[in-house]
């Protein structure tokens, strides 16, 4: 599956448009993994813990963006954007979301 996040793919011609596709997830932190992020706050530096969590969840959410693509015959994704907003305290939401197309070499 080819992904990109403009609005074309260089050397190809986009030959059919299935329309928006998209896939989300959301994560909850693990409460001893959230008590040792808030001791790095006292120290600073990177909370390894939370890039982990965010990567995964990144994952995912292509992972079942491109799956609904692949239902509807696509095989590239163009214009993929990504958002994440938080839903409680302490749990988020990733979404990404792109436009669905069947793209052949030119």
């Amino acid at each position: 599956m080819i992904m990109t996040n403009t609005e074309f793919i260089p050397g190809m011609k986009i030959t059919k448009h299935y329309g928006v596709v998209s896939g989300s997830t959301v994560r909850a932190k693990d409460a001893l993994k959230d008590l040792g992020a808030s001791l790095k706050n006292f120290v600073g530096g990177e909370l390894k813990a939370y890039t982990e969590l965010l990567e995964e969840s990144r994952k995912e959410a292509i992972e079942r963006m491109q799956k609904q693509a692949q239902q509807l015959g696509a095989n590239a994704v163009i214009n993929v954007r990504m958002a994440t907003s938080s839903i409680t305290a302490g749990a988020a939401e990733i979404y990404v979301y792109g436009t669905a197309v069947s793209a052949q070499e030119q």
